[in-house]
């Protein structure tokens, strides 16, 4: 197998939270297959995180964050198909702020929903399965030598 050397691509993902339930979106994955996970994407030049999420989540699903704060950081690679991919997520928390969740980006995502903490869809995409096991530890931190 060869592995292409290629920059790791920075995202910021964000856990908006709203009466106790998480918002996750049914993404359609540039893997193949379907997948949840948080709103978010790639933090552009000279961004600030907050100023990412929140132009993230209101680009993709149409809706106001309110006390937005630094989670964790996910630094991860994975190879697809002979592919390597270098993930590196910084994960912020938010609370709801206004709005209802649209699917305002279709050729990316199916649905948006709340979900109970307890009871999370399946699959999970994998950085926000570990920063949501993180949430519930209390970690911060998760390195591609864990």
């Amino acid at each position: 197998m060869k592995l292409e050397p290629q920059k790791p691509n920075y995202a910021i993902r964000v856990m908006v939270f709203k009466n106790g339930r998480i918002l996750l979106g049914k993404n359609k994955s540039i893997y193949g297959g379907n997948y949840y996970s948080f709103p978010g994407g790639k933090l552009e030049y000279m961004e600030s995180f907050e100023h990412c999420a929140k132009r993230e989540v209101t680009e993709e699903c149409g809706i106001e964050l309110k006390n937005i704060a630094f989670h964790s950081v996910v630094n991860r690679i994975e190879v697809i198909e002979n592919t390597s991919f270098h993930n590196v997520h910084i994960t912020l928390t938010a609370d709801w702020k206004s709005g209802e969740p649209k699917v305002l980006e279709p050729e990316k995502c199916d649905s948006w929903d709340w979900y109970e903490l307890n009871s999370l869809p399946k699959p999970l995409f994998k950085n926000c399965e570990i920063t949501l096991q993180n949430y519930t530890s209390g970690k911060k931190y998760f390195d591609i030598t864990d």
